[in-house]
């Protein structure tokens, strides 16, 4: 486990174990040099500790990217509860919110994929470090990756009331994005692997079901993966007929691979640590930097996604790797005091 962790760049891990409630979980807490970890709690099942330690290191190190690129005072963290059926998940939460308080501020937390919202109010009996305001949250990364998509289709020379999305997910996230984007005049396709879920929006907002396994290889403008991760792989990117991915699920590239396929096919990404970063900026903003309305900053989201856009094109590197430079290049800095 130590030599996993070490190949994946990641120094403080904590393992949290509580038998008599099924919990087992993981916090990956990446980097503070800019200010508290923060990230949110995801629930589902894994195949293992291994896996799910994993997944918490690759989150929590997206979170720190993300930060640093929103000009966020905030590093990235990450934590992952293994869902089971012999999980109490209300004790559970609450034993977690505890050790959450112990850590003294330097882990704030918030919903992510699988955590309920009654799951967080159970956290919020036990710690201060939690927010609450889904909705809010959702808004914001909505608002936030509406401004990333005006940045991608103006580089391939779009007018934005006409774009084509398909927004894959119909939970918080999802339904917030598709309502954004058709408030915008967009016509928006949707799937969810809850039917019933993606039927309930679609009704609301007159956009189009797809099924799940249609909706990132539909003839749109834009793909918007809004749920799980890692659902542009090699072969999803090889034939993916969009011609802009911005979604809001954290790490919906597989690989490295499929960013470089991506590159050279000529279909503009904005990464998901820019696009996604809309909750993080309104929560962290407020509770941390003292900022009473963060508008301007998830707003200036757009900004930054066109100017990593643009030294892709110039430099033929990918949109990913540039994200990655320009976020480190600040926390380096911070590290030297300049």
């Amino acid at each position: 486990m130590f030599s996993t962790l070490e190949s994946m760049g990641a120094s403080r891990v904590l393992f949290l174990l509580e038998p008599s409630l099924g919990l087992r979980a993981v916090l990956a807490i990446d980097d503070l040099t800019l200010g508290p970890g923060v990230g949110g709690i995801r629930t589902r099942s894994y195949d293992s500790v291994d896996a799910a330690a994993q997944d918490a290191v690759r989150l929590a190190r997206a979170m720190t990217v993300k930060c640093a690129l929103a000009g966020l005072d905030a590093g990235g963290a990450k934590m992952v509860v293994i869902d089971h059926v012999g999980l109490d998940r209300e004790k559970a939460f609450r034993w977690l919110g505890e050790r959450i308080q112990e850590l003294g501020g330097i882990f704030r937390t918030a919903g992510d994929l699988g955590t309920t919202a009654n799951d967080l109010r159970w956290v919020a009996e036990r710690t201060e470090y939690v927010h609450l305001e889904d909705g809010s949250l959702a808004n914001a990364v909505a608002q936030g990756l509406a401004a990333c998509l005006d940045a991608a289709l103006h580089s391939l020379d779009r007018t934005t009331p006409a774009a084509s999305v398909a927004v894959q997910g119909a939970g918080a996230i999802g339904s917030a994005v598709a309502r954004t984007l058709v408030e915008r005049g967009m016509q928006v396709s949707v799937a969810d692997v809850d039917a019933a879920r993606a039927q309930s929006l679609a009704r609301e907002i007159d956009a189009r079901v797809v099924a799940t396994d249609e909706i990132l290889l539909l003839p749109v403008d834009v793909v918007a993966p809004c749920a799980v991760g890692g659902v542009i792989d090699a072969g999803v990117a090889e034939r993916l007929p969009a011609r802009a991915v911005v979604g809001a699920a954290n790490n919906i590239l597989a690989s490295p691979e499929a960013a470089r396929i991506l590159h050279r096919r000529g279909v503009v990404y904005v990464p998901d640590t820019v696009a996604s970063a809309g909750a993080v900026v309104a929560g962290i903003s407020r509770t941390v930097m003292g900022v009473s309305d963060p508008t301007s900053l998830i707003l200036r989201l757009g900004d930054t996604a066109a100017e990593i856009l643009a030294e892709s094109r110039a430099t033929d590197r990918v949109a990913d790797e540039v994200a990655s430079a320009k976020a480190w290049a600040r926390i380096n800095a911070a590290r030297r005091g300049s």
